[in-house]
Protein backbone atom coordinates (compact mmCIF):
# COMPACT_ATOMS: atom_id res chain seq x y z
CA UNK A 1 0.00 0.00 0.00
CA UNK A 2 1.56 3.55 -0.95
CA UNK A 3 2.30 5.75 1.64
CA UNK A 4 0.11 9.12 2.86
CA UNK A 5 3.84 10.67 1.78
CA UNK A 6 3.92 8.95 -1.70
CA UNK A 7 0.32 9.35 -2.81
CA UNK A 8 0.88 13.21 -1.81
CA UNK A 9 3.97 13.30 -4.43
CA UNK A 10 2.14 11.46 -7.22
CA UNK A 11 -0.34 14.04 -6.97
CA UNK A 12 2.05 17.07 -6.62
CA UNK A 13 4.18 15.90 -9.86
CA UNK A 14 1.05 15.59 -11.67
CA UNK A 15 -0.07 18.93 -11.25
CA UNK A 16 3.05 20.62 -11.55
CA UNK A 17 4.52 18.73 -13.98
CA UNK A 18 1.70 18.19 -16.46
CA UNK A 19 0.06 20.34 -18.89
CA UNK A 20 -2.81 22.29 -17.31
CA UNK A 21 -5.94 21.44 -19.72
CA UNK A 22 -9.15 22.26 -18.65
CA UNK A 23 -11.48 19.52 -20.35
CA UNK A 24 -14.99 21.30 -20.38
CA UNK A 25 -16.31 18.58 -22.28
CA UNK A 26 -16.38 16.97 -18.78
CA UNK A 27 -18.20 19.36 -17.04
CA UNK A 28 -22.15 20.34 -16.85
CA UNK A 29 -22.49 24.08 -17.74
CA UNK A 30 -26.17 23.86 -17.66
CA UNK A 31 -26.72 25.46 -14.21
CA UNK A 32 -23.71 27.83 -14.26
CA UNK A 33 -25.27 31.29 -13.77
CA UNK A 34 -23.38 34.59 -14.53
CA UNK A 35 -22.91 37.19 -12.02
CA UNK A 36 -22.37 40.57 -13.02
CA UNK A 37 -20.71 42.79 -10.72
CA UNK A 38 -20.30 46.97 -11.78
CA UNK A 39 -16.76 48.09 -10.48
CA UNK A 40 -16.38 51.11 -11.13
CA UNK A 41 -18.05 53.58 -13.98
CA UNK A 42 -18.59 51.28 -16.84
CA UNK A 43 -16.07 48.73 -16.08
CA UNK A 44 -17.95 45.28 -14.74
CA UNK A 45 -16.56 41.41 -13.85
CA UNK A 46 -18.28 38.73 -15.09
CA UNK A 47 -18.33 35.59 -13.20
CA UNK A 48 -19.06 31.88 -13.97
CA UNK A 49 -17.30 28.69 -14.17
CA UNK A 50 -13.79 29.02 -15.00
CA UNK A 51 -11.89 32.53 -14.54
CA UNK A 52 -12.92 35.99 -14.49
CA UNK A 53 -14.35 37.88 -17.31
CA UNK A 54 -13.88 41.79 -17.75
CA UNK A 55 -15.90 44.08 -19.70
CA UNK A 56 -15.48 47.88 -19.86
CA UNK A 57 -18.92 49.11 -21.89
CA UNK A 58 -19.56 51.89 -23.37
CA UNK A 59 -20.78 54.02 -27.12
CA UNK A 60 -17.71 52.87 -28.60
CA UNK A 61 -18.91 48.90 -27.89
CA UNK A 62 -17.64 46.26 -25.59
CA UNK A 63 -13.99 45.18 -24.30
CA UNK A 64 -13.84 41.84 -22.73
CA UNK A 65 -11.01 40.38 -20.87
CA UNK A 66 -11.11 36.40 -21.08
CA UNK A 67 -13.56 34.38 -22.76
CA UNK A 68 -14.33 31.36 -20.15
CA UNK A 69 -15.18 28.06 -21.13
CA UNK A 70 -17.05 27.44 -24.93
CA UNK A 71 -20.38 26.13 -22.98
CA UNK A 72 -20.72 29.77 -21.30
CA UNK A 73 -20.48 32.10 -24.27
CA UNK A 74 -23.95 32.27 -24.60
CA UNK A 75 -24.68 33.09 -21.63
CA UNK A 76 -22.03 35.82 -21.10
CA UNK A 77 -23.52 37.24 -24.30
CA UNK A 78 -26.67 37.43 -22.68
CA UNK A 79 -25.23 38.75 -19.50
CA UNK A 80 -23.24 41.55 -21.12
CA UNK A 81 -26.26 42.60 -23.23
CA UNK A 82 -27.75 43.10 -19.85
CA UNK A 83 -24.93 46.14 -19.37
CA UNK A 84 -24.54 47.28 -22.87
CA UNK A 85 -25.81 47.17 -26.08
CA UNK A 86 -24.34 43.82 -27.11
CA UNK A 87 -21.61 44.82 -29.62
CA UNK A 88 -18.81 43.10 -28.09
CA UNK A 89 -15.71 44.48 -30.60
CA UNK A 90 -12.39 43.18 -29.06
CA UNK A 91 -11.44 40.59 -26.27
CA UNK A 92 -8.06 39.88 -24.62
CA UNK A 93 -7.08 36.59 -23.43
CA UNK A 94 -4.37 37.10 -20.16
CA UNK A 95 -2.60 33.19 -20.54
CA UNK A 96 -3.87 30.33 -22.44
CA UNK A 97 -5.65 27.76 -20.49
CA UNK A 98 -9.04 26.91 -21.12
CA UNK A 99 -10.81 28.46 -18.60
CA UNK A 100 -9.94 31.98 -19.83
CA UNK A 101 -9.44 31.15 -24.06
CA UNK A 102 -12.17 28.44 -24.18
CA UNK A 103 -14.85 30.87 -25.53
CA UNK A 104 -12.51 32.61 -28.12
CA UNK A 105 -13.83 30.98 -30.83
CA UNK A 106 -17.92 31.46 -30.32
CA UNK A 107 -16.74 35.25 -30.16
CA UNK A 108 -14.65 35.40 -32.51
CA UNK A 109 -17.57 34.36 -34.92
CA UNK A 110 -19.96 37.31 -33.49
CA UNK A 111 -17.04 39.33 -35.19
CA UNK A 112 -14.92 39.60 -32.02
CA UNK A 113 -11.17 40.63 -32.39
CA UNK A 114 -9.42 38.35 -30.57
CA UNK A 115 -5.89 40.13 -29.40
CA UNK A 116 -3.09 38.13 -26.71
CA UNK A 117 0.82 37.90 -26.32
CA UNK A 118 2.63 36.33 -29.36
CA UNK A 119 3.56 32.97 -27.16
CA UNK A 120 0.43 32.61 -25.80
CA UNK A 121 -1.06 32.64 -29.77
CA UNK A 122 1.96 30.16 -30.47
CA UNK A 123 0.99 27.93 -27.34
CA UNK A 124 -2.53 27.46 -28.47
CA UNK A 125 -2.05 26.94 -32.21
CA UNK A 126 0.93 23.80 -31.31
CA UNK A 127 -0.31 22.74 -27.95
CA UNK A 128 2.07 20.65 -25.87
CA UNK A 129 -0.50 17.79 -25.85
CA UNK A 130 -4.27 17.57 -27.51
CA UNK A 131 -5.31 18.62 -30.64
CA UNK A 132 -4.56 22.58 -31.89
CA UNK A 133 -8.16 24.56 -31.41
CA UNK A 134 -9.84 25.71 -34.41
CA UNK A 135 -8.18 29.04 -36.12
CA UNK A 136 -10.80 31.03 -35.34
CA UNK A 137 -10.14 30.37 -31.82
CA UNK A 138 -6.69 31.91 -32.47
CA UNK A 139 -6.08 35.92 -31.50
CA UNK A 140 -5.57 37.84 -34.90
CA UNK A 141 -3.60 40.58 -33.52
CA UNK A 142 -0.58 39.98 -31.37
CA UNK A 143 1.80 41.79 -29.35
CA UNK A 144 5.83 41.74 -27.35
CA UNK A 145 5.64 44.93 -25.98
CA UNK A 146 2.96 47.16 -23.76
CA UNK A 147 -0.45 48.43 -26.13
CA UNK A 148 -2.66 51.15 -25.62
CA UNK A 149 -6.38 50.90 -26.99
CA UNK A 150 -8.45 53.68 -26.53
CA UNK A 151 -11.77 53.19 -26.22
CA UNK A 152 -15.49 54.33 -24.63
CA UNK A 153 -13.36 57.70 -23.28
CA UNK A 154 -10.87 55.43 -21.65
CA UNK A 155 -7.80 53.99 -22.67
CA UNK A 156 -6.96 49.94 -21.90
CA UNK A 157 -3.15 49.08 -21.58
CA UNK A 158 -2.56 45.80 -22.09
CA UNK A 159 0.72 44.95 -20.16
CA UNK A 160 2.95 41.83 -20.60
CA UNK A 161 4.20 39.65 -17.95
CA UNK A 162 7.08 37.77 -18.83
CA UNK A 163 7.20 33.96 -17.98
CA UNK A 164 5.14 34.13 -14.80
CA UNK A 165 2.30 31.99 -14.38
CA UNK A 166 2.63 31.33 -18.69
CA UNK A 167 5.23 32.87 -21.05
CA UNK A 168 2.43 34.61 -23.02
CA UNK A 169 1.03 36.59 -19.63
CA UNK A 170 -0.97 39.56 -19.85
CA UNK A 171 -2.44 42.03 -17.39
CA UNK A 172 -4.91 44.56 -18.50
CA UNK A 173 -4.73 48.38 -16.76
CA UNK A 174 -8.00 50.77 -17.40
CA UNK A 175 -6.67 53.60 -15.26
CA UNK A 176 -9.94 55.51 -15.84
CA UNK A 177 -11.93 53.10 -13.80
CA UNK A 178 -8.65 52.50 -11.52
CA UNK A 179 -9.18 48.74 -12.02
CA UNK A 180 -6.34 46.39 -12.79
CA UNK A 181 -6.74 42.62 -14.08
CA UNK A 182 -3.79 40.48 -13.80
CA UNK A 183 -4.94 36.67 -14.97
CA UNK A 184 -3.96 34.00 -13.23
CA UNK A 185 -0.28 35.19 -12.53
CA UNK A 186 -1.97 36.43 -9.13
CA UNK A 187 -5.13 34.33 -7.76
CA UNK A 188 -6.54 35.95 -4.56
CA UNK A 189 -7.66 32.24 -3.81
CA UNK A 190 -6.01 29.29 -3.05
CA UNK A 191 -1.69 28.64 -3.10
CA UNK A 192 0.55 30.47 -6.35
CA UNK A 193 0.74 28.43 -9.51
CA UNK A 194 3.62 27.79 -12.04
CA UNK A 195 2.80 26.14 -15.35
CA UNK A 196 6.69 25.67 -15.75
CA UNK A 197 5.51 23.22 -19.51
CA UNK A 198 4.32 26.21 -20.59
CA UNK A 199 7.00 28.58 -20.06
CA UNK A 200 6.41 30.17 -16.12
CA UNK A 201 8.71 30.74 -13.41
CA UNK A 202 9.26 31.43 -10.11
CA UNK A 203 11.14 34.47 -11.01
CA UNK A 204 9.31 36.02 -13.73
CA UNK A 205 6.20 35.19 -11.11
CA UNK A 206 7.66 37.54 -8.61
CA UNK A 207 8.45 40.44 -10.83
CA UNK A 208 4.77 40.24 -12.33
CA UNK A 209 3.58 40.63 -8.18
CA UNK A 210 5.89 43.25 -8.08
CA UNK A 211 5.01 45.27 -11.22
CA UNK A 212 1.20 45.11 -9.75
CA UNK A 213 2.12 46.94 -6.20
CA UNK A 214 4.16 49.37 -8.12
CA UNK A 215 1.22 49.89 -10.67
CA UNK A 216 -1.68 49.99 -8.34
CA UNK A 217 -2.47 53.32 -6.17
CA UNK A 218 -4.20 52.81 -2.75
CA UNK A 219 -7.76 52.52 -4.55
CA UNK A 220 -6.90 50.52 -7.29
CA UNK A 221 -9.45 47.40 -7.50
CA UNK A 222 -7.00 44.42 -8.43
CA UNK A 223 -9.33 41.67 -9.83
CA UNK A 224 -7.06 38.24 -9.76
CA UNK A 225 -7.75 35.60 -12.49
CA UNK A 226 -9.63 33.16 -9.42
CA UNK A 227 -11.13 34.88 -6.24
CA UNK A 228 -12.06 37.92 -4.79
CA UNK A 229 -11.73 41.35 -5.89
CA UNK A 230 -8.94 43.04 -3.79
CA UNK A 231 -6.07 45.98 -3.22
CA UNK A 232 -2.34 46.17 -3.40
CA UNK A 233 -1.32 45.38 0.03
CA UNK A 234 -3.06 42.14 -0.68
CA UNK A 235 -1.11 41.21 -3.81
CA UNK A 236 1.80 42.39 -1.20
CA UNK A 237 1.33 40.39 1.13
CA UNK A 238 0.92 37.10 -1.53
CA UNK A 239 4.23 38.32 -2.76
CA UNK A 240 5.71 38.16 0.88
CA UNK A 241 4.21 34.63 1.36
CA UNK A 242 5.54 33.13 -1.93
CA UNK A 243 9.18 34.52 -1.13
CA UNK A 244 8.82 32.98 2.76
CA UNK A 245 7.65 29.76 1.26
CA UNK A 246 10.53 29.78 -1.64
CA UNK A 247 13.52 30.43 1.19
CA UNK A 248 12.13 27.45 3.33
CA UNK A 249 11.75 25.18 0.24
CA UNK A 250 15.43 26.37 -0.48
CA UNK A 251 16.74 25.57 2.45
CA UNK A 252 15.25 21.77 2.23
CA UNK A 253 16.45 21.54 -1.37
CA UNK A 254 20.23 22.84 -0.21
CA UNK A 255 19.96 19.80 2.65
CA UNK A 256 19.61 17.59 -0.09
CA UNK A 257 16.06 16.40 0.34
CA UNK A 258 14.10 14.96 -2.22
CA UNK A 259 10.69 16.15 -3.46
CA UNK A 260 9.07 13.65 -1.51
CA UNK A 261 10.59 14.53 1.51
CA UNK A 262 9.75 18.09 0.88
CA UNK A 263 6.17 17.46 0.88
CA UNK A 264 6.45 14.90 3.45
CA UNK A 265 8.04 17.45 5.59
CA UNK A 266 4.78 19.94 5.42
CA UNK A 267 6.61 23.39 5.58
CA UNK A 268 3.25 24.78 4.48
CA UNK A 269 1.27 24.25 7.68
CA UNK A 270 1.81 27.17 9.35
CA UNK A 271 0.86 28.88 5.94
CA UNK A 272 -2.08 27.68 5.23
CA UNK A 273 -4.28 29.68 7.76
CA UNK A 274 -3.36 32.68 5.23
CA UNK A 275 -4.76 31.19 1.85
CA UNK A 276 -8.38 31.20 1.17
CA UNK A 277 -9.04 27.88 0.21
CA UNK A 278 -5.47 26.13 0.02
CA UNK A 279 -6.89 22.32 -0.90
CA UNK A 280 -4.23 20.45 -2.46
CA UNK A 281 -2.76 23.91 -4.33
CA UNK A 282 0.06 23.51 -1.55
CA UNK A 283 1.97 20.01 -3.09
CA UNK A 284 0.92 21.22 -6.02
CA UNK A 285 3.12 24.51 -5.19
CA UNK A 286 5.59 23.20 -3.73
CA UNK A 287 6.56 20.46 -6.04
CA UNK A 288 6.73 23.25 -8.66
CA UNK A 289 9.26 25.61 -6.43
CA UNK A 290 11.15 22.22 -6.09
CA UNK A 291 11.53 21.75 -9.92
CA UNK A 292 12.64 25.79 -9.90
CA UNK A 293 14.69 25.49 -7.03
CA UNK A 294 16.82 22.03 -8.97
CA UNK A 295 17.29 23.20 -12.03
Amino acid sequence: MKSAATRSLALAIALATGPLVFAQGQQDFSAVQIKTTKLSGSFYTLEGSGGMVGALVGPDGVFLVDSQFAPLSDKLVAAIKQISDGRIRYLVNTHLHGDHTGGNENFAKLGVTLLSRDELRARLAKPARGNPPPAAALPIVTYRDRVTLHMNGEDIQLIPVPAAHTDGDTMVYFPGADVLMTGDFYRSIQYANIDRNNGGSLQGLLNGLGAIVNLAGPNTKIVPGHGPTVDKTAVAAHRDLVVAIRDRVAKLVSAGQTQEQVIAAKPLADFDAKVREPGTTGDRFLGQLYAELKK
